[in-house]
């Protein structure tokens, strides 16, 4: 990797290196130092100076191990040492919040789901912080090493930053929750948008996984995409996010969040799905859906038994994400497009209209070999809070902060 003693960039390479060798050990543990230094492109010098660290810092640890080769003697390799360092893991959801404490192998010790009052009084980043402290006083019993703390949020999400600056469910604006916590907890934050979250935790745990290029659409509390181009994911490092639930779809429709009028999202996101179902139940009283209270599986299971309204509603949900889709397709040519929603257990209906309107709609070249399948992961949960951590790992900014105690 980059091994340059120029003044001024000896921080930065001494971060880089140190990702690197990280992640070499966690994709190829246990292995040998000569093999680790092949694979890094770096010193054995180098690498000796930087295991030591991570060693010391108990991170890394040495393990024997057989080398397939070799009948000999067991060699001594490396591993992650995952148990001596947590952190928390957040969801901020609709009304309420997951908060989960993993280790280094992404292992959840503990989750929970606690509420998070939607139209209380007090500011949002006074209600989180007092969450998290009562988390961490209920499970003080099973903390080690506390190291960062990483959130995932809907909304309009600046990560660099930290920054919050618009959310659906809570009246937030500009809100630094990042720093906030930070100066509170005494802790680096992570914070990203949830679906950034999700689509990396796809690229490193789940569907994505070894994929080069893959378009990653969400359809859920909100509605919008994640893109690996490359086998990178489009705008990592950035404040920005590729954008599809704040498209306008109908000029004259609900207001969103986002200030706009007929937003994708004001038509296709669950909320939205379930208050178009009420409203159509006035208009059709023959509606299985007047049999039961109306709430996702209750759409799902009517449409499964082939009530009209619901499949009509998820059909032209499927319509509607489809034609943006196809537009996205001529763009990146993904191999692969996994759908993250809870409506993937009506897929039958759903996946072939959103099929069709994307090889309606994009170049046959593009569309003719692509895959559609489920997200193995859900948004819902902590694991896209795991994969901020571990990508600040990789990238070796948290190993860095780590190192230097």
């Amino acid at each position: 990797m980059l091994e340059d003693n120029k003044p001024g960039h000896i921080d930065q390479i001494k971060k880089i290196n140190a990702g690197v060798v990280y992640r070499l050990i966690d994709q190829y543990g246990p292995i040998s130092r000569i093999e680790l230094s092949k694979k890094a492109q770096l010193a054995p010098a180098s690498i000796t100076k930087i295991v030591r660290e991570l060693v010391d810092a108990e991170l890394v640890k040495e393990t024997e191990f057989q080398e397939i080769s070799s009948r000999g003697r067991p060699a001594t390799g490396l591993v992650l040492d995952t148990g001596n360092w947590h952190y928390l893991a957040l969801r901020i959801g609709n009304g309420e919040i997951i908060l989960a404490l993993r280790d280094l192998s992404s292992r959840c010790i503990i989750e929970e789901i606690q509420p998070l009052v939607l139209d209380d009084v007090r500011p949002l980043q006074f209600l989180i912080a007092e969450q998290i402290d009562a988390f961490f006083f209920r499970n003080q019993d099973k903390l080690e090493r506390l190291m960062a703390i990483a959130i995932t949020a809907p909304g309009m999400v600046n990560g660099r930053l930290g920054v919050i600056h618009r959310m659906p469910f809570y009246k937030v604006k500009d809100l630094a929750l990042g720093p906030f916590l930070t100066a509170r907890m005494g802790l680096p934050v992570y914070l990203a948008h949830e679906i950034y979250g999700w689509t990396l935790a796809e690229a490193l745990f789940g569907a994505a996984r070894g994929a080069r290029d893959v378009i990653h659409l969400v359809i859920d509390d909100n509605v919008g995409v994640g893109i690996i181009t490359d086998g990178r994911i489009l705008h990592r490092g950035t404040s920005s996010l590729a954008e599809i639930g704040h498209t306008q779809i109908m000029p004259q429709g609900h207001q969103c969040y986002c200030g706009n009028r007929g937003c994708l999202e004001t038509l296709v996101s669950i909320p939205n799905l379930l208050e178009r179902a009420a409203e159509g139940m006035a208009r059709d009283p023959s509606s299985s859906l007047h049999l039961q209270p109306l709430n996702l599986d209750a759409l799902c299971h009517a449409a499964k038994n082939n009530d009209l309204l619901t499949q009509a509603l998820i059909l032209d949900a499927g319509e509607s994400v489809g034609r943006l889709l196809a537009i996205m397709v001529n763009i990146f040519h993904p191999q692969k497009i996994l759908i993250g929603s809870p409506l993937n257990q009506v897929s039958s209906l759903l996946y072939p209209v959103i099929s069709d309107a994307i090889m309606q709609q994009s170049l046959p070249a593009y569309s003719a070999k692509l895959i559609l399948e489920a997200s193995q992961i859900t948004g819902r949960g902590t694991l896209p809070g795991a994969a901020l951590i571990k990508d600040a790992l990789f990238e070796g900014s948290l190993l860095i902060q780590l190192l230097q105690g």
